[in-house]
């Protein structure tokens, strides 16, 4: 077993972890604090009863300049690339 196997589980609390450790801080209350959220919003994604946003993504990444890549490592994300279907995108006729 390679040493990045235990990244192809979705694990919210290594990403969390991972963040607070990069950025030095004692716990999740100090981490919610510099991500700008309350902290039943990290409590509630520890838990698995939340996912983790993608505005909370981008926060995470403009806080520890993570990549998006090493984001999506850390929080398990196992997909090659991330692609919106159809359903996301609204395209309006042109009018002429």
């Amino acid at each position: 077993m390679d040493d990045n196997s235990s990244y192809r589980v979705y694990d919210p609390n290594r990403l969390l972890d991972s963040v607070r450790d990069a950025l030095q801080l004692a716990n999740d209350a100090a981490l919610a604090r510099t991500l700008q959220v309350r902290p039943p919003v990290l409590s509630k994604i520890r838990h698995r009863r939340t996912p983790v946003s993608a505005s909370l993504l981008i926060r995470i990444h403009e806080e520890t300049n993570f990549s998006i890549a090493k984001l999506r490592e850390l929080l398990g994300d196992r997909r090659q690339k991330f692609r919106v279907t159809d359903a996301y995108i609204k395209i309006s006729p042109l009018d002429n």
